[in-house]
């Protein structure tokens, strides 16, 4: 009985894979440039319409953080802030807190998180999922420590 070893690629198919690669690179790179220039619109845009420091803070209606936030993080921000609830997400119009949230906020830990804006700087974000974990399991430093945190850069 012998080893039978796996079969060895054709070079058809590396150069089609390097056939491939040459012919889309022009396509990720102008990708790429495009989202770059994206975020510098959303920057700018948001630079010129929010002159003074401006938050954006996104929660949802979970059972783990709701009440937390609604008691203890919502009524500190004062009037320079947008409050978006995730899950009333279909009813939110296209706006520039909207669209600076789905640019800024990324696709992973981004509820609950707050977001801070000052002109010229870059976004400072706060992300309280981990947190939040981590609090449901009775364990409430992080959430205490990010909220002092976010509420120490906003001047609280």
């Amino acid at each position: 009985m012998g080893i039978i070893a796996p079969k060895k690629r054709s070079g058809v198919s590396k150069a089609l894979i390097t056939l491939l690669l040459i012919i889309l690179s022009p396509l990720l790179v102008v990708t790429v440039f495009l989202y770059l220039l994206w975020g510098a619109i959303l920057y700018i845009a948001i630079w010129l319409t929010w002159r003074e420091q401006f938050v954006i803070f996104v929660y949802s209606n979970s059972p783990i953080w709701k009440e937390y936030i609604e008691k203890e993080i919502l009524p500190q921000l004062q009037d320079r802030e947008i409050i978006l609830n995730w899950s009333e997400r279909k009813n939110w119009k296209n706006s520039l807190a909207v669209l600076a949230f789905r640019y800024f906020g990324g696709y992973k830990n981004f509820n609950p998180m707050g977001m801070i804006f000052r002109p010229f700087r870059l976004v400072k974000t706060y992300r309280f999922f981990e947190a939040f974990q981590e609090f449901k399991h009775g364990d409430p430093k992080r959430v205490e420590t990010l909220r002092k945190d976010l509420f120490g850069d906003i001047g609280l």
